[in-house]
């Protein structure tokens, strides 16, 4: 909740891709710096078709790895794990900025249902967030498996989950003039595709909210469901169309918007720790 804003700052306003990650074995947060120079040299091996590379000589991407002990939700929670690739090219001169080109971390916000079962040797980050071509994070990703003996998988986002977080973060104030709520829907069954968009004022799906939830801070799935019959009614209302026999894709309000292929991007800081531990409960549930 003390995050720094300016070292999350990263965070916010890019399109994070979700993955799951099971434990990582005999992770040591000490030999940080060794890791990405076994990881810088093992994309360079990579990139030149598994012709070996020296540890440590100068590579076209540089790998930096830090841990950010401002994205975790607890003291039992592991300090967040970032990754960044940077390239520079090799026409520019040495005095030149390196590009960031891709950035990846692990985290895990009240993950203790993870962590409180699994051995000593085992470090719990089970969500993995990344921006930028898929072609680095297949590298990173193999490389963590290998070397840490763990499992990713994309972390998608199921029509029940979206629906919870439009309920959730319709629940939240915000100080200054928040975009619209828009929910998305696809079609089934149709010969060509079709999506429907349907937006509505933040202050309104707020007022709906507080009619709806009965207990300031907890939400049950009875309200979530009330909730959304209660948007479908009034859109049927209007267009004599049926949402419920749609597919929710995806959702965005003020607070962030998330879509059912497992992408995310977090608008306000305020909220980054509420949206990161609901993600990360969704990490663990498909890891256990």
């Amino acid at each position: 909740e003390d995050a720094d804003p300016q070292k999350t700052a990263f965070v916010l306003r890019k399109a994070w891709t979700l993955y799951s990650v099971t434990p990582l074995h005999r992770f040591r947060r000490a030999r940080l710096s060794e890791y990405a120079r076994l990881l810088s040299a093992f994309i360079a091996a990579e990139k030149q078709k598994g012709l070996a590379v020296e540890v440590g000589v100068e590579l076209d991407v540089k790998v930096a790895l830090s841990s950010l002990a401002e994205l975790r939700g607890s003291e039992l929670d592991q300090a967040a794990l970032l990754v960044q690739l940077s390239s520079r090219s090799r026409a520019s001169s040495r005095s030149s900025e390196d590009k960031l080109v891709w950035s990846g971390w692990f985290c895990s916000v009240c993950g203790d249902d993870l962590s409180e079962n699994v051995p000593e040797n085992f470090t719990c980050l089970p969500l993995f967030l990344t921006h930028g071509a898929e072609s680095y994070t297949a590298l990173v990703g193999s490389w963590f498996q290998k070397t840490f003996d763990c499992c990713f998988r994309r972390l998608a986002i199921s029509p029940l989950n979206l629906s919870w977080m439009v309920a959730m973060w319709a629940g939240y104030k915000l100080e200054r003039a928040a975009s619209a709520v828009e929910l998305v829907f696809s079609m089934p069954r149709l010969s060509q595709p079709l999506d429907i968009s349907y937006a509505i004022h933040p202050e309104d799906v707020k007022a709906l909210w507080d009619t709806v939830q009965k207990t300031p801070g907890e939400i049950t799935q009875g309200e979530v469901d009330v909730f959304m019959d209660c948007l479908y009614a009034h859109f049927h209302r209007h267009f004599k169309i049926h949402l419920s026999a749609a597919k929710l894709v995806k959702v965005s309000t003020g607070i962030a918007s998330a879509h059912c292929d497992g992408i995310v991007k977090i608008l306000h800081s305020q909220y980054l720790p509420g949206v990161l531990m609901l993600l990360t409960e969704l990490a663990i549930s498909q890891i256990q």
